[in-house]
């Protein structure tokens, strides 16, 4: 039988404001599909009740400060903020965290939240994601957690945690579902106009290739090669040649500087020149393929599952930009 979910969403001076706000309308909008007590009872915690302001200027405020409250709460969840990743959290948002999911059945995170519960030392052996920007430097501190770097969510166990910003709504949705079943999570994400369940995973929203560390590094010369040829077969041999040097020594680089093959790395180069197409142009699919060095569109179609968890056409539905 459902019940009425207790809900914390721990807060800061630069909380981002959509960490807050998204799983907040998600439970509100939620209990207008349900009876009065199988809804869920929403608390911001802080630590203060005094105002303060969000990293986009927003004031916001806590109904009940750390140091008050009680360990009274069904889910507990820490929002993040753009300097969680940089610097420690203060003590008393700690010390309310394991407070509070003492008497918790789940707790977790949105988007760099995951950090506070890192320094609270509740990620050792666990599956957890954050901020696609973010989740080499969550993996770096804390390199006893598994992180997933494409995950929208997961939930190990009793603990969740989201990716980055508005995938707190999806998160605040899977719980919805969990709770309450696949209708009301789907009235819920109709009213929000969000899908209910995202295809794929962060890796779609990301820049997929990133730049080379050094301007004079030995894999810059290759990467401006391979920008400007994607067309071409690019082998190993080739790129070593452009690079002036061997195979094993250019595979050697690419592993200290860009964590990735070459080959991967030219695939890579392929997947985010076609993104950008896609998402700029109404070229056919088959042209893009061409364009882009992947030989056919099923190639194209097949490396974009793969890497993305989308189809290009489903990934130009989803990020097409309007014309005019």
């Amino acid at each position: 039988m459902a019940k009425l979910v207790n809900v914390a969403i721990l807060v800061f001076p630069g909380v981002q404001s959509l960490d807050v706000s998204g799983p907040l309308d998600v439970f509100a909008e939620a209990n207008g599909y349900l009876p009065r007590d199988a809804g869920y009872r929403l608390t911001l915690v802080g630590s203060d009740t005094s105002p303060f302001r969000a990293s986009n200027g927003m004031l916001l405020s806590a109904d009940i400060s750390y140091a008050d409250v009680a360990a009274e709460f069904d889910l507990v969840l820490v929002a993040g903020g753009p300097h969680l990743s940089k610097s420690e959290p203060e003590p008393g948002l700690i010390e309310a965290l394991l407070r509070l999911i003492a008497g918790s059945e789940h707790y977790g995170s949105i988007c760099s939240g995951t950090f506070v519960l890192g320094h609270a030392g509740l990620l050792r052996g666990r599956s957890v994601t954050t901020h696609w920007q973010d989740a080499q430097a969550l993996a770096d501190q804390f390199p006893e957690a598994q992180v997933d770097f494409d995950r929208i969510f997961i939930r190990d166990g009793a603990l969740v945690t989201s990716a980055g910003v508005t995938a707190g709504i999806d998160l605040a949705l899977a719980i919805v579902n969990e709770d309450h079943g696949a209708a009301v999570a789907l009235a819920v994400a109709k009213r929000l106009v969000v899908v209910a369940q995202r295809q794929g995973g962060q890796s779609q929203f990301s820049p997929y290739l990133a730049a080379p560390p050094r301007d004079d590094s030995l894999i810059a010369k290759v990467y401006a090669h391979v920008i400007a040829n994607l067309r071409e077969r690019l082998s190993v041999g080739d790129l070593a040649a452009i690079a002036g040097t061997s195979p094993r020594s250019l595979a050697r680089a690419f592993e200290q500087d860009a964590n990735s093959t070459p080959g991967e790395f030219v695939e890579q180069a392929r997947i985010d020149a076609a993104r950008n197409m896609l998402e700029a142009s109404d070229l056919p699919l088959k042209s893009v393929a061409f364009e882009c060095g992947f030989g056919s569109m099923q190639r194209m179609r097949l490396v974009f599952s793969r890497q993305l968890g989308v189809t290009p056409s489903q990934y130009r539905a989803s990020f097409k930009k309007p014309s005019g």
